[in-house]
């Protein structure tokens, strides 16, 4: 029986994603040159220290000499903040948690990124109140795509994996959820919608296409064939 369901944050609940990609794109045309978000890309839903690319290094690589790195960095982070101020929570998040604590369900959030950040956004788009827990890269010592984060979760709320759901936007995540033994629903967005989505359990365009009602049943039907 299903008693929980886990939400990621970043790309999730919030676009944070499309902005992050956006002020590297300006960061870059400062300089002269398109941001390489081919490179990019593989690094959605991985912590800051599992970096499979490094963009301070690319672009240095690219200008041939050293950038101030930390006034770089403030600015990007100062423009970064500004748009996704501008960001609504994504569709058919509210209806999901609110379906939840309607069936009697724990609520948690699952992250790569610090708990400084997510509870801080949480807080700020005004759903900290509704999650039951959150765990993020700095509670556990890995991100994504160690399923760390899940399995603290499961502990926190004392239930099995095969208990809950997990709501994930980007391949990293849905592995980590895999690792973890969770039922994974992948919920592509703007900049994850062209990665494979294979190792999901199930894949919708958006939260508003399916009923939690519905996706619960497909996943206790999904354990019980096993």
């Amino acid at each position: 029986m299903i008693r929980a369901l886990i939400f990621d944050f970043d790309g999730l609940i919030l676009d944070t994603e499309s902005p992050d990609i956006q002020s590297w794109r300006e960061t870059y045309a400062d300089f002269g040159h398109p941001f390489p978000e081919e490179d990019w890309l593989p690094v959605i839903g991985r912590s800051s220290a599992d970096l499979v690319f490094n963009p301070y290094e690319h672009l240095e690589l690219l200008i041939g000499h050293p950038i101030d790195r930390e006034a770089i960095r403030a600015k990007r982070r100062r423009r970064n903040r500004d748009l996704i101020e501008g960001q609504p929570i994504l569709p058919g998040v509210e209806t999901y948690i609110a379906d939840a604590q309607r069936l009697g369900l724990r609520l948690g959030v699952a992250s790569s990124s610090t708990r400084e950040w997510v509870v801080g956004q949480l807080s700020r788009i005004g759903l900290s109140k509704d999650f039951d827990t959150v765990k993020c890269r700095d509670d556990v010592g890995a991100g994504k795509p160690d399923p760390g984060v899940y399995l603290a979760v499961l502990n926190e709320f004392n239930i099995k994996p095969e208990q809950a759901i997990a709501l994930e936007d980007s391949p990293n995540g849905i592995s980590a959820a895999n690792a973890a033994g969770v039922y994974c629903l992948a919920v592509p967005n703007a900049v994850t919608r062209n990665f494979s989505f294979e190792h999901a359990d199930h894949v919708v365009e958006s939260l508003e296409d399916l009923a939690l009602e519905t996706l619960i049943a497909q996943a206790e039907e999904s354990r019980r064939a096993l």
